[in-house]
């Protein structure tokens, strides 16, 4: 009896995707929740199992081929009824049928059709016809991926490649440069080899676990491909493992409860240390649709984890994001003018730097309530200071500026007024208190503003730091800074006094609390024991977060501040 497969749904708002790989024929045995095709989505590309065992009698679909939730993709003879000799003869009809088709298309009429980008399916076929070809000359050709960039970081775009196909790369060699929304990195190759074919091209958007490479490693020895043979056998999918464990029947997922301070979705606190039981196909759709499989909760034996729990945890992650975004209810985003109509316009698209910073300051602004303090401080004896030992920092590799005395300022200041150096979890309605002093420098580069991290400020000296600011102010005008030297930070300096102006109100660098803005300086009459006198004054603005820092709270933080500036023995003496 004949029964058709169809492509079920696939996850919300997923309505169709294209067929990128057909892995079986007609003729073939498959069993239940085996894999048939891989289908891309636009979200993700997806493996799409039978629901049921039998013979296939008929494949209804071809690579590249745009198929529909509810759509045919196989037909299947149930149970083994479909008879060898019946499946010879559909697979000769189809291969004399596919003989036929590439017959028709003959040399001349390929030339005049003009030459298409290839398509997704195309670019799988070739590849797998060069696996194979390797294969067949013992040769071992290992993919290299994009790997995982840092928290938060899915994707980027190519900038630059950096090696050849035919090209001899060694193990840690940079690759190709990404500029992501927070830095320009640089992408080493975790193998050596001869580079074999490079899939991307500068401009390219990439994402982890995208291919980037092919490299020849050499010929496979017998004990290589006894070892390949064991990796492969340990990674069997759960729905191929033996029969033991397909006669378990799995419950169907449950409904996430409520989630509780300290635990994520399920119920279940972050692995640490131990791999999450899921299988290969699973792992690769949570990484595709930015999802860490650690961090979901399995419903089935064992706590195995399947593609339908990976659906659930993101559901959930998603409502309490949405949740979180309640705050902008009613706020309707207003479309453009048509700029055209009163003069010529051009339009330029946002680098990655300026784009993450117009997302992260507009969330910033709209979360935070800010308020911000302003004072000034007396800098005269400051500066006779800096001159008087300005030579001696800068033999040790730094500047002595303001910045970097407001560095250890700063870092004593959070010590004294711990709210300072904490951030707001608004979802559960805690403080986390951090008890460690990393401060971000505000770097004005040609691509935009980029806010390394200075860190552990309160166990290093002024010259360590003055040395090390150098470093990264020069790393990030050169495009060099990791993201490592980008995230931790805990509060944040911004100083303007080398362009100019009288004050600002800086945003505040959510998940911190408050951030310090510095001015330029100027000389100022100063009424002091009767008299005025001459004074080289600094204007300071402190914004902070006002849900968790009050308007005296941030008057002292910022008048301490102030009064250190003038006193720096005042350090010594508090800090």
């Amino acid at each position: 009896m004949a029964a058709e497969v169809k492509l079920p749904e696939l996850g919300e708002n997923i309505e169709s995707g294209t067929v990128a790989k057909i892995l079986v024929s007609a003729g073939d045995q498959v069993e239940k929740n085996q894999t048939l095709i891989e289908l891309e989505t636009d979200k993700a590309v997806v493996e799409v199992p039978s629901d049921r065992s039998g013979t296939v009698r008929e494949v209804a679909v071809k690579e590249g081929d745009e198929l529909k939730v509810g759509q045919t993709i196989i037909v299947l003879e149930d149970g083994v009824s479909g008879k060898k000799e019946n499946s010879k003869l559909v697979k000769q009809e189809q291969q004399e049928k596919e003989k036929t088709e590439e017959r028709e298309e003959s040399p001349p009429q390929k030339e005049l059709v003009p030459k298409v980008q290839e398509t997704t399916a195309q670019k799988k076929k070739g590849e797998d016809r060069r696996k194979e070809t390797a294969k067949l000359s013992g040769e071992v050709v290992r993919a290299f991926e994009l790997p995982e960039l840092g928290e938060n970081v899915n994707s980027g775009t190519v900038t630059k490649v950096l090696v050849s196909e035919g090209d001899t790369v060694e193990k840690d060699q940079n690759v190709v440069e990404l500029e992501t929304e927070k830095a320009v990195v640089e992408i080493p190759v975790d193998f050596a080899g001869v580079v074999k074919t490079i899939f991307v091209k500068e401009g390219d958007e990439i994402k982890i676990g995208q291919k980037i490479l092919d490299a020849s490693t050499g010929k496979e020895s017998a004990t290589e491909k006894e070892e390949e043979q064991k990796t492969e056998e340990k990674e069997v999918p759960a729905e191929q493992q033996p029969p033991e464990e397909e006669e378990v029947e799995e419950p169907a997922p449950r409904e996430p409860p409520a989630v509780a301070a300290g635990e994520e979705p399920f119920g279940v606190k972050i692995r640490h240390g131990e791999p999450a039981p899921a299988a290969p196909s699973v792992r690769r759709f949570a990484r595709e649709i930015g999802i860490d499989i650690n961090q979901v909760s399995g419903t089935g034996p064992s706590g195995r984890i399947s593609v339908e729990d990976v659906k659930h945890y993101t559901k959930t992650v998603n409502s309490r994001k949405a949740a979180s975004r309640a705050v902008l209810a009613g706020v309707e985003p207003e479309s453009l003018p048509d700029f055209s109509k009163w003069g010529e316009v051009e339009r330029q698209p946002m680098n990655k730097v300026r784009e993450k910073t117009a997302r992260h300051l507009g969330y910033a602004w709209a979360t935070i309530p800010h308020v911000t303090q302003f004072d000034k401080a007396d800098i005269t004896r400051l500066e006779d200071l800096r001159r008087q030992y300005g030579n001696q920092v800068e033999k040790a590799g730094g500047k002595l500026t303001v910045t970097v005395i407001l560095l250890k300022i700063i870092a004593a200041a959070l010590r004294k007024f711990p709210q300072f150096n904490a951030s707001v979890d608004i979802e559960n309605y805690e403080i986390i208190y951090k008890k460690y002093i990393n401060i971000g420098i505000a770097v004005d580069t040609d691509r935009g503003l980029l806010v390394p991290v200075v860190r552990n400020v309160d166990q290093k000296n002024i010259m360590e730091l003055a040395a090390e600011l150098s470093l990264l102010a020069q790393k990030a005008r050169d495009k060099k800074l990791s993201l490592e030297e980008l995230q931790g930070g805990n509060f944040s300096i911004s100083n303007l006094g080398g362009i100019g102006g009288t004050g600002f109100t800086p945003v505040v660098n959510s998940p911190d609390v408050a951030i310090l803005g510095v001015s330029r300086s100027e000389m100022q009459q100063v009424y002091i024991d009767g008299s005025f006198q001459p004074r080289l004054m600094l204007p300071l603005s402190l914004s902070y977060d006002h849900r968790l820092i009050d308007g005296a709270d941030a008057a002292r933080f910022l008048r301490w501040v102030a009064e250190a500036v003038e006193n720096p023995f005042k350090i010594l003496l508090e800090g």
